[in-house]
């Protein structure tokens, strides 16, 4: 779960620091930079497996195409200056992960802060392209006594929080940055706390940061912050993918485009009752029809997954009240949408950080409140302890829709808007700030915060919107 994240110098987050709870809306007009949110928190899910190469390289393009500038990553990144861009992340990790061999792993302590610094090196040749490269990494625990001040979204302490915020730690950093002579070097560091010596990676060589190395339980904590940021994902469903085949060999989890839509509520079904009993499927999909009939106009009679042996494929079917059966591919892009997150809220193996861009695309205005009420069910409740009916599930959206702020509580808002801040070279800039209601528990006094007046065009319904009859029909 991440609950502060704190960006300065990347795209046009010249200095951003917000707290996130269970579920968080950002709202503002398009074009503001609110999509460079969900590319910091993406860049940080890269960072954690791929290369700085690769993971510049990603977060530039749509759907994973590699290329571009890494100059595109820095603020002002094309003037002849120095380049740097910091980032730092709170987070609650798993205390159970498993190593890249299988083995377990348990972490010393689960509330972590994470940060970390990259600059960028110019070509040394006419054939070469800049590159990223790695000035610092620190990974520190907050101690349970601090996790008050830290976790300031209303929750519960006796089954929340003390529930995901456990362990202790006597020592010192996990990871930690050092200035040697030969160079800048990243100490990685035991759970033993002080006992064992440090070993020291150097910076300069790495090519990647010194957590995306990490890969056997020889340092758990640092592993399971790994596990945690490899569990942030963007969801940006695609009507195709939604739409497209399964067969037996494809993989059994909902896909970032949505692929794989029959096939995971297939698996859903057919593992629900591995910890009650005998699976019940029938049971499963009652439940996922359910929450589709919210939808208007949606007759849903029941859902189905039917496997296929000779083709074998899977064909997930919808059987409307009239009569009319009809697969997934014949649905509406809104409809399908709708199902898949109907069918992501039944995967207790779904966990982390869920980014949406405009969840109300395709949605027809009535649908809204279905929509809205669907995705924040999708956050843990976190008046209760985290477990397989209350996944550890944590979910982020952008929205510029009035109907979707409305819907939204002011205590899950943050507004985002262009505000005046302090360049590194003195002069006075114009970059995008996270701004939450007040009174809300994200504001701090002296700190910024929006109220009504400053929403006034999202609480006010545009010209046009309500269909009137005309007086000769009324009656």
């Amino acid at each position: 779960m991440l609950t502060k994240l704190e960006v300065r110098g990347f795209k046009n987050l010249l200095d951003v620091q917000v707290e996130f709870g269970p579920f968080t809306c950002i709202a503002g007009a398009n074009g503001i930079g609110k999509s460079n949110v969900f590319d910091a928190i993406e860049f940080l899910s890269y960072l954690s497996s791929e290369s700085l190469v690769e993971a510049s390289q990603r977060v530039r393009g749509a759907s994973g195409i590699r290329g571009g500038d890494p100059r595109d990553l820095f603020w002002d990144g094309y003037r002849d200056h120095q380049r740097r861009i910091s980032l730092a992340a709170e987070m609650i990790v798993p205390a159970e992960v498993e190593d890249d061999l299988g083995a377990p792993a348990r972490a010393t302590t689960t509330f972590l802060r994470y940060e970390l610094d990259l600059e960028y090196a110019p070509p040394e040749g006419e054939s070469s392209v800049g590159r990223l490269t790695l000035a610092r990494e620190e990974l520190r625990h907050i101690t349970r006594g601090d996790a008050s001040r830290h976790l300031r979204f209303p929750h519960s302490v006796k089954n929340f929080r003390n529930s995901v915020v456990v362990g202790q730690r006597r020592g010192g950093a996990f990871l930690s940055t050092e200035k040697r002579e030969s160079g800048t070097v990243i100490n990685v560091h035991g759970d033993g706390g002080s006992f064992g010596k440090p070993q020291p990676r150097a910076a300069a060589r790495a090519g990647r940061t010194v957590l995306s190395t990490v890969t056997t339980n020889d340092y758990p904590t640092i592993l399971a912050a790994r596990r945690e940021m490899q569990s942030w994902r963007r969801l940006a469903l695609e009507p195709s993918a939604l739409r497209a085949p399964d067969s037996f060999g494809d993989p059994r989890t909902l896909g970032p485009d949505g692929r794989h839509l029959a096939a995971t509520l297939f698996r859903i079904a057919n593992e629900s009752g591995h910890l009650a009993g005998a699976p019940d499927p029938e049971a499963v999909y009652a439940q996922v029809a359910d929450r589709l009939s919210d939808l208007a106009a949606v007759g849903v009679e029941s859902l189905s997954v039917e496997p296929d042996p000779v083709r074998e494929v899977f064909t997930l079917f919808l059987q409307e009240r009239g009569g009319l059966r009809l697969p997934a591919r014949a649905l509406s892009e809104g409809t399908l949408r709708f199902l898949a997150l109907c069918v992501l809220l039944e995967d207790p193996t779904v966990t982390g950080l869920i980014c949406m861009e405009e969840p109300e695309n395709g949605i027809h205005p009535a649908n809204l409140p279905a929509m809205v009420d669907l995705v924040r069910d999708l956050a843990v409740d976190p008046g209760e302890a985290p477990d397989a009916t209350n996944p550890f599930r944590q979910v982020i959206i952008n929205t510029h829709a009035p109907g979707v702020v409305q819907l939204c509580g002011s205590e899950n808002l943050l507004l985002a808007e262009g505000r005046s801040q302090r360049a590194p070279d003195g002069s006075m800039v114009s970059a995008l700030s996270l701004v939450p209601f007040s009174g809300s528990w994200r504001a701090v006094p002296g700190e910024p915060t929006f109220s009504e007046a400053d929403v006034v065009a999202y609480l006010v319904e545009p010209p046009g919107t309500q269909l009137r009859l005309p007086l000769d029909l009324v009656g």
